[in-house]
Order: structure tokens, then sequence, then C-alpha cells
């Protein structure tokens, strides 16, 4: 029997009532093994409105009281992670190690707002005038929303709910509808924790979700990560609809290598960083950029490393790369290395012929390595979203920074290099929101904010750390001025003498 995934509203599962539904897949056998419910505009409705009833106590609440719930979220969480992890690889079919770390990376965020008072705490200034003080706070918004991808289903949820309940809002979470089964687990734990009915609610659907939660008026804030057309799309329509935003988009990670790199950890953290999560991740680097005369022996080794990446199903606890999310989505990314030749890329591996044996019908694709790669190509100009590493060749470092920041793309970069005045100038001189310096993935910890430049991100604001909390509250200052005890009216007596 087909199982079927429906709404989270009110603090329990709600059917869905459209009468619409949407397909979920186990990419490792193509087999629809779940329905999910899509949500209509009155739907969409129901769990904004338990949300914004909900805010008017939740918002008044202690952070004693929040703070102690979120703990109590955090051992479920912890508890429960292998559970969690066993529905990310069934929908989504990444490895289960990786859908551990998947689930510890939200864990992290779940911590910072544990300990979100100190993230709250206000300023106080006294005696700017005579008896006049001034103070600085920050208060919670209300109904916020978060739309989320299919690439990781718990982290980025985590990336955003936690510290928006922990600041006082109420949050309505629409993940995506490829793999929503680990939101209404989240839910589930969520109300053992003892959240109270409506602080968080999770509503499936497409574009008609979508639109109304960027539409309706008491939505006050909305987080997105996905892809960059539908973030600039996203933060315009809810701009338009004066609503807070961050809008997280795509990237094209680079790694840059310099010629006096250590060329195997460049190599290893190349294949790791490219092919990780089968290339499914915002952060993948997708184009290494060799500098100098050590191109040819940098992808020799990627090579070598790559070929010996075992790829089968995800719950096989042997394989390093699952299959892609669906046939689609693994047909588009193999059209790129089909034409990558025809537009000047030589094609070192090709993994679009790839199957695994007794899942045939699953949606594999194997790893695919191009090398000098021209700017002008399709398989560079693009986020693929895949398993395809490209190489470009420049002679310079100044050469690989100028290629670098003429990408539209600004999330992440890296170099690779034992010159630490090269290291420096680089952090300085590169557009992108977040570097590593011998370090491929620069992912930030909790407690420091992610999020990219350019067209990898609409809105001031990045995603968790201390912008997380900026974004789900907003400033409040409070002048007052009392008098002093001994200008009481004459016949109150406050204890205090009248000569002081």
């Amino acid at each position: 029997m087909t199982k079927i995934v429906n709404h989270w509203i009110g603090g329990k599962t709600v059917e869905g009532a459209s009468g619409t539904y949407g397909p979920v897949t186990d990419p490792a056998t193509g087999a629809v093994t779940t329905k999910v419910a899509f949500a209509s505009v009155e739907e969409v409705d129901t769990a904004v409105a338990a949300a914004k009833d909900a805010f008017v106590t939740w918002g008044q609440s202690s952070l004693a009281q929040r703070t102690s719930i979120l703990f109590k979220f955090r051992a479920l969480l912890d508890a429960n992670r292998d559970a969690i992890a066993e529905l990310i690889t069934a929908e989504h079919g990444k490895v289960h190690s990786d859908a551990l770390g998947e689930v510890a990376r939200g864990l992290e965020i779940v911590d910072l707002a544990c300990g979100i008072n100190v993230q709250l705490k206000g300023e106080l200034s006294t005696q700017v005038a005579s008896r006049v003080d001034v103070a600085s706070i920050r208060q919670p918004l209300g109904v916020v929303a978060g739309i989320t991808p299919f690439n990781f289903p718990a982290m980025v949820p985590m990336w955003m709910f936690p510290i928006a309940i922990a600041t006082g809002n109420t949050f309505v979470l629409k993940p995506s509808e490829k793999d929503p089964s680990a939101a209404i687990k989240i839910a589930e734990l969520l109300a053992e924790a003892g959240l109270p009915d409506g602080v968080f609610n999770v509503v499936h659907g497409d574009k008609v979700a979508v639109d109304r939660l960027l539409e309706h008026p008491d939505v006050k804030a909305v987080s997105f990560v996905g892809s960059t057309p539908i973030a600039r799309y996203i933060h315009t329509t809810a701009s338009a609809n004066h609503k807070r935003v961050q809008a997280l988009g795509g990237a094209k990670n680079h790694m840059l290598v310099l010629p006096d790199a250590d060329l195997d950890a460049a190599a290893d953290a190349a294949v790791s960083a490219a092919y990780g999560s089968a290339g499914e991740r915002c952060m993948a680097i997708s184009a290494v950029v060799a500098v100098g005369a050590i191109g040819d022996e940098l992808v020799d080794k990627i090579r070598e490393r790559a070929e010996k990446i075992k790829i089968g199903p995800g719950n096989d606890p042997t394989s390093e790369m699952g299959p892609l999310i669906t046939k689609v989505h693994r047909d588009k990314v193999a059209s790129y290395v089909e034409g990558a030749a025809a537009e000047g890329a030589e094609v070192v591996l090709d993994g679009t012929g790839y199957t695994v044996e007794g899942y045939e019908d699953g949606h594999w694709i194997g790893i695919s390595l191009l090398d000098k790669v021209p700017t002008s190509a399709k398989a560079y100009q693009d986020e693929i979203f895949g398993p395809v590493l490209c190489v470009l060749r420049v002679d310079t470092y100044e050469e690989g920074v100028a290629l670098i920041n003429a990408s539209p793309f600004g999330n992440g970069t890296a170099i690779f290099t034992r010159d630490g005045g090269a290291a420096r100038r680089f952090q300085l001189e590169i557009e992108a929101g977040m570097v590593g310096v011998n370090v491929p993935i620069p992912v930030p910890v909790g407690y420091h904010s992610f999020g990219g430049w350019k067209d990898s991100l609409f809105g001031d604001h990045h995603i968790y750390g201390n912008d997380g909390t900026h974004f789900y509250t907003r400033g409040k200052v409070v002048t007052t001025r009392w008098p002093d005890p001994s200008e009481a009216p004459a016949g109150v007596d406050l204890g205090f003498p009248r000569n002081h």
C-alpha cells in the first residue's frame, strides 16, 4: 500500500483536502513509494491561521520556556537521528552516512537556538540626558515561513525554524515535495518535546502553496534555499508583498589550486567536494581552476580517486555515492556531459552510461570529469547539481581570481596553497560570501552565518548565526525619563527625604 504524507497543522496531522497529490520515488529503484498531499490556498490559510493564533501566547512566552522545549527537542532529535537519516535515504537517495551528517549539521543550529538568550540581550545607555535612559531590544516578527529544497530535507529547515521559534516567532514550513517525510518526523518530535500547537506547521505542495505564502498578509518573513531563478522570484514576489526575505540561490563554486599546493590533498578535496552527496549541494565544488603547469598532474590524481568511488543504493553501507533525486534531473545532468566535447571540453570520465545491477530503473549516473573546459561551455556556466567536475586552466593567480570573480555566482570558493600571503590576498580579493583556505567546502559552523554574494543571495541577511537572529527579530529603541522621587507631589510619601 502506498504511503501518504499529509500536512501538519495546529499540532496534529491534517489530511490533504485538495485532492491533489504528488509522487515520491525511491531514487535507487525508480518506484513510486509515497504520495504527498498538495495544499490548496485554503489549506495554506489554515496553517497560517494556526500559526497566528499560536503567536499570541508564544510571542509572549519566556526565553526559559522556549529554550527548555528546544533542549528537549535536541535530545529527541539526537535519539532519532538514524530514523530521520533512513527517511532521507529512502526519498532523496543519499547514502546513510551523508544523511546522518545532514542531521548532525542541523543539530548545530538547534544548539545555537538553545543558547539564543545571549543573542537576544539588549543594550542600555543610562543618563544620556538628565534622568533619561535609552534601551534597545529585539522582538519577534510573528508568523514566518520557510521554503526548503530537496537536497537537505532535514538540515535546511533546521537552518531556519529553531532560531525563528527560539526568538518567539511561529513557523510554517513548505518542504520539497520530492522528499517530504523528514519534515513530518521533525514536527512530531517538536510536539513530543512540548512545543505548543500551532507554533510549527508543515504544508506540502507546489507553486500554489508557495505563492500563497508569499502573498499572505499574515506572513511577515520568508526564508528560502534553492536555485537562483526561484530565489530571485521569491525575493521579488515576497518583497512586493512587504515581507522580509532571505533567499539563498544557486552556485558555481570554484577551487583555485596554486602551483605550490599539496596536489594529493587538493585532489582528495576536489573529489570529496565535487562528488559527495552526488554533487547535489549548493556548496559542492564544481569547478577546479588549476594555475600553471600543475593541471595535468592534478587531473590525473582526481581521475584516479574518482574511479574508485563505489556507487550504489544509499541503504547499502558499502555505497559511497547514491543516485540522483529524479530521472528528469538525472537526464539533465547527463546532458551537460554529453554536450561537453562539442563545446571544447576534454571528457576525461563519462558517467552517463552508469547503472547498478539489480537496480536498473534507479536514477543512476556515474562520476564525470571534464578538463580544459572553456568558460563559454554550458557545463561551466550552469549550476549542474550533479557529480560533474569541470577543470579550467589558467597561467597565473591573477588570471584565476579574475575568472572566478567574473562568475555571476558568489556562494563559496576555496584556495589550495602553502603560501599564507597568497591565501590572505585571495580571501580579501575574491567575490564570494564563504571562503575556504585549504578547506574545500567552507560551510560555517552554526554560530557564524551562511550565505553568498551576487546571484547566490537575494536579501540583506545570511542564514543562521547572528544574521539569523536579526532576520527573525526587529529592533525597538525605548527612551525613558522618570522624575526623581524627591520631586513627587506634596502629600505623597515615597519614603525619600526631601532634601537629598
